[in-house]
């Protein structure tokens, strides 16, 4: 099985409109605390990707910069891509292989 590459994959403006109307509902099952981006952050991060393919990460208590940095090293660690960040959360996504689960349009 390849491993999925967040890099080569570049989503659609409408493709990323339907992964946003899909997590709306989601709570943020990821929680990146005080330490940031641990190896441990990063296998949860991993198994909930496996599982959900489209999570939400929350990272309380960092300024802007610190969180625009940790999410781009999450999403970089995790082969993810980053669908949308409002304020303290934001959206990951990364396709189950070898069928998605999620279905995103053309």
């Amino acid at each position: 099985m390849s491993r999925y590459n967040a890099r080569l994959m570049q989503l659609t403006e409408k493709q990323r409109r339907r992964l946003k109307q899909l997590a709306h509902p989601l709570r943020p099952v990821i929680l990146v605390g005080g330490a940031g981006v641990t190896p441990g952050v990063v296998a949860e991060t991993q198994r909930a990707l496996h599982d959900h393919e489209l999570i939400k990460v929350r990272l309380p208590g960092l300024d802007r910069q610190a969180r625009d940095a940790a999410l781009a090293l999450l999403a970089e660690q995790t082969d993810s891509a980053m669908v949308t960040r409002i304020g303290h959360v934001a959206v990951l996504y990364r396709p189950r292989e070898p069928l998605p689960g999620i279905v995103l349009p053309d």
